[in-house]
Parts: C-alpha cells; sequence; structure tokens
C-alpha cells in the first residue's frame, strides 16, 4: 500500500516545479542553510566520506558541491587489464542483460524499447539492437560522478525532455517504460569495439545534469530532443577509461550501451549488487 501511495503521488506532483525549487536551495550559498540541509542529509543517509577529496561535509561552498564532491585521485584504481570494461559509477544494479527484440528490461515483466531510451535516433538504435545494457542506480548516499567505461570519442550528445519520476526500485517495478519516460542526456562514443553510449537518466528532484563537453544540462522550458554542443571551454572528444564524463546534480540511473559483439558482462553483474566505480563489469570484445 505503501509503495503504490508513493508511485501515485508522483503522478501528481509538479515535478519540475519541484526540480527547480530543489536546483536552487542545493546551490544556496547561505551559511546556515546549506549548514542544515548538509546535516539532515549526512543524519538521514549517512555517506561514505572517507574516499572524498574533502571528508568534512561542512567544508563545502553549496550542498550541491558536497552532494557531488570528488574523490582522491587514488581512490577507485581502473583495472589493470585494458580490455576490462569498468564499472563507470558507485550504485547497485537494476539490471543487465541483452536487448532483445529491441528492448531492455526494466524490472519483473516490465521493458522498454531502444528507440525511446535514444529518442529515435535510427543510426544509434541500429547500432545497439542485439548488443548488451547495464542499468545501474545511484542512491543519494552515492558518489555522483559518472566516468567512462573504456577508451572513447565523442561523437555525439543529446538531451531528452521527459517526467522525473524517481528511480528507485519500486518506482522502476510500477512505472512502465520509466527510463525512456524521464528526461535523459546521452552520449554516443566511438571505442576499439564499436560503439557505446552512456545515458543519464534526470529523476525526481534530478532537473540538471552536467557532461564534461556540453556544461550543465539544465532543461528549457521549450521541451523538445535537442542536439547538445560541446562549450567553447570543452575538453577535447576523446576521453581515457576512467575520465570524469559527468555528474548527477542529485541522484539517479545510468544506462551503458554496447552493440552486438562489443563486448560480455561479468556473470557477478546481477540485480541487486552493489558496485563500485572501477571495478571490472565486463570485458570488451575487440574488432
Amino acid at each position: 500500500m505503501r509503495a503504490r501511495t508513493f508511485v501515485a503521488l508522483q503522478y501528481l506532483l509538479p515535478q519540475h516545479a519541484l526540480s527547480r525549487l530543489i536546483y536552487h536551495l542545493t546551490r544556496s550559498r547561505i551559511g546556515w542553510l546549506r549548514r542544515s540541509v548538509t546535516r539532515l542529509f549526512v543524519a538521514g543517509f549517512q555517506p561514505d566520506m572517507s574516499d572524498a577529496a574533502q571528508p568534512d561535509p561542512l567544508q563545502y561552498d553549496s550542498f550541491n558541491s558536497f552532494f557531488t564532491r570528488a574523490l582522491r585521485p587514488d581512490a577507485r584504481p581502473m583495472p589493470a587489464d585494458p580490455d576490462d570494461i569498468a564499472c563507470p559509477v558507485d550504485g547497485t544494479v537494476s539490471m543487465a542483460g541483452t536487448i532483445a527484440d529491441g528492448r531492455l528490461l526494466q524490472a519483473k515483466d516490465r521493458s522498454f524499447t531502444l528507440d525511446a531510451l535514444l529518442a529515435n535516433r535510427q543510426p544509434w538504435v541500429d547500432a545497439f539492437r542485439g548488443g548488451r545494457f547495464a542499468t545501474i542506480y545511484l542512491a543519494p548516499y552515492n558518489y555522483h560522478r559518472v566516468h567512462m567505461p573504456m577508451d572513447g570519442v565523442l561523437r555525439e550528445g543529446w538531451f531528452v525532455p521527459g517526467k522525473l519520476f524517481s528511480v528507485n526500485a519500486v518506482t522502476a517495478q510500477r512505472v512502465d517504460a520509466l527510463f525512456a519516460r524521464n528526461e535523459r542526456v546521452i552520449c554516443g562514443f566511438d571505442g576499439a569495439s564499436g560503439p557505446f553510449a552512456m545515458v543519464l537518466v534526470g529523476a525526481l528532484f534530478v532537473g540538471s545534469m552536467n557532461t564534461v563537453w556540453h556544461g550543465e544540462v539544465t532543461p528549457a522550458r521549450r521541451r523538445v530532443v535537442s542536439t547538445l554542443t560541446p562549450t567553447a571551454a570543452a575538453p577535447a572528444p576523446g576521453a581515457a577509461r576512467g575520465a570524469e564524463l559527468g555528474r548527477f546534480n542529485m541522484g539517479s540511473t545510468i544506462i551503458l550501451l554496447l552493440p552486438p559483439g562489443g563486448g560480455e558482462w561479468s556473470a557477478a553483474l546481477q540485480p541487486g549488487r552493489v558496485v563500485r566505480l572501477g571495478e571490472t563489469i565486463g570485458r570488451r570484445w575487440r574488432r
């Protein structure tokens, strides 16, 4: 009953208005407000700060700076084998498997189409049809930067407007095509094993995402699928495995897409498994 009520309430909430409010609240530099919000969050979610570059939550200049905190440079080493696929985030595996008949499994008895997820960008849909996917959920207490799972060169980025439902397991089990309904930022890459893509899925209170190439992607009021243009200060499109790709301003989910013949997942990559940035989650197949 509580789960159904939680999901039903999300249909009624002004999702984007609430996200805009949280956006401004989490960036406030008013000392007492920043400290109060941070203390409440730490007490409620107990994030592990031992790997953070700045381990004191109250030393950040805003709650969002704390939430998107950097790690120590040595905190998440990459796999020794260059063909290993590195986990791009800290989080929990929601689902992982094969994109069968153009569909990705979301939860038991629920799936969504690759076409919808990628907003019908046909070259990319064709590239991943029959390939593999891994969906990883970032809880509020997790580290919230996203890193490259393999070496790659950015080929295209685009923003897809949508809803802002929660992306936790309760909602994923009850909202059809959740990850293809929510807002998302998609980055498509060329790699040694063919193309791959990283889908950053927005969620309740997550009305803003960043990539290192496009800066902050905050939805405009004109809500249309939009190609993202690199900023003047953007780094080169090539990025090594482990390099920062982007970050969530509040928590959400990533979906990693591989083409058919591009690689395979580790047997341990099962729903419910807790994963950490840099651990081996699969192996790419060189072409």
